[in-house]
């Protein structure tokens, strides 16, 4: 069943990514961030009413407690990067590398959570990592520089990067701190150290004084990226609680086929074919670790 709900969780996680795009390219990304996380909470509270494990939350220990509140501060961490490296990039650049934090994760998975690490692994590691490679790396016309090195492109790189490194400890510190918690609940707990960390930022930025500048169209697709995101989360986490990390996460990123299908249609970002060559790696590595 563990499986159902990694898959689950892929493809809200797709369509949440384009849905967030066309939410931010007149909102500041901080904003947009706390604004969804406003509706993820509300969303998990009430799975968490649903599910009836309220009652559950006084027999958390303190030590899963703590691992809690660490992976959803390093969610927190990775959404606030990945938003603002998608309104400073585009999706079908940002997503590759987000999603190459499948590598890190194994390698944290081998060194704390004592998951093997096999030649199959190092081989989907490899196939992932060059597909990032190919799929970013793009010759500049006019100056014969890769993208990713020019000024313009630098700042979303080194978002996405760090985006990639917060989701990887995420579901590292997801993994042993949900142990012994419901995943409504634990989704829930996280969520709710997510929706501080990106409120004390736009307070802290006076963010706060842009929402009623807000448009009907990006209040839509704000509130829709907020929902797929709640049920991305419900699912993943469901799936992390019965499932091994280093098999999890690998289906999650399979989200990148949906986000590319819904960049490809809804925003018109077509790929070249040394991107779909990379494509085509990131995806056979990712199912190599099915094995």
């Amino acid at each position: 069943m563990w499986v159902l709900f990694a898959f689950g969780s892929a493809l809200f996680a797709g369509i949440t990514t384009v849905l967030a795009k066309l939410g931010i390219e007149k909102t500041d990304s901080y904003l947009v961030t706390a604004l969804r996380t406003v509706i993820v909470v509300i969303f998990a509270w009430l799975m968490v009413f649903v599910a009836g494990s309220f009652h559950t939350i006084g027999e958390i220990g303190r030590k899963t407690f703590v691992f809690l509140i660490l992976s959803g501060m390093a969610t927190g961490a990775s959404w606030i990067c990945y938003f603002k490296a998608l309104q400073l990039g585009d999706v079908n650049k940002v997503v590759p590398i987000d999603k190459s934090s499948t590598i890190l994760t194994m390698l944290f998975a081998f060194l704390f959570l004592k998951e093997g690490l096999g030649g199959i692994k190092v081989l989907a590691m490899g196939l992932i990592g060059t597909g990032t490679y190919l799929m970013i790396e793009k010759k500049h016309k006019d100056h014969g520089l890769p993208r990713a090195k020019t000024k313009k492109g630098r700042g979303w790189l080194i978002y996405a990067l760090l985006s990639a490194v917060f989701a990887s400890l995420t579901a590292i510190l997801g993994k042993i701190g949900i142990t012994g918690v419901e995943s409504n609940l634990g989704t829930a707990i996280r969520t709710m150290v997510v929706l501080i960390m990106a409120w004390i930022i736009v307070f802290g930025l006076h963010k706060q004084k842009e929402i009623k500048d807000i448009d009907r169209r990006s209040w839509i697709f704000i509130f829709l990226s907020g929902l797929t995101t709640g049920l991305s989360w419900l699912c993943y986490y469901r799936a992390l609680q019965d499932g091994p990390a280093g098999v999890v996460v690998p289906i999650d990123k399979l989200s990148i086929l949906v986000t590319v299908f819904f960049a490809y249609f809804v925003l018109k970002e077509k790929l070249k074919k040394r991107a779909v060559t990379g494509l085509i790696l990131i995806v056979l590595g990712t199912l190599a670790l099915l094995i």
